[in-house]
């Protein structure tokens, strides 16, 4: 008898299969919505999910500025940057964010959730989100979700 019959495949660069995935965040809540494309980026809804591999699909997020944060984060959260120089601490809070650079609450939410290495910074070139309702990534015909 055969016990090695069933031999655990490991995904790579060339067997990965990546798909484009539409996703609205209209009327979403922020973190519910990162937890799901941070998911699908890194690739764990796949059976044959690789840790050390980019086998996730690439998500593109439409109507970004429309997001909603529960309770009083929308004016009380503070993300936190630093210069460099001394006393170069800055806070923005995600109302301020939002007015300037739309995109970037969501961006910041997802980047947290995607490993703190190299990987993870070529999983968060994956991501690609927009404020209005039109993307230029048509022609890879992407499915919504």
């Amino acid at each position: 008898m055969n016990t090695l019959s069933y031999k655990t495949v490991s995904a790579n660069k060339k067997t990965v299969n990546k798909q484009w995935v539409v996703v609205d965040a209209q009327g979403e809540i922020l973190g519910r919505l990162s937890t799901k494309i941070a998911m699908i980026i890194r690739g764990k809804n796949k059976p044959d999910f690789t840790p050390n591999v980019d086998c996730g699909d690439n998500v593109i997020v439409i109507n970004a500025d429309k997001v909603k944060l529960t309770g009083n984060k929308f004016s009380d959260k503070q993300y936190v940057s630093y210069t460099g120089y001394p006393g170069g601490q800055r806070f923005i809070s995600p109302k301020e964010l939002m007015a300037k650079h739309p995109t970037r609450v969501i961006e910041k939410a997802v980047r947290g959730m995607l490993p703190k290495s190299r990987l993870g910074k070529a999983l968060f070139g994956n991501l690609h989100v927009y404020a209005g309702d039109k993307h230029p990534h048509e022609a890879q015909n992407p499915k919504a979700i």
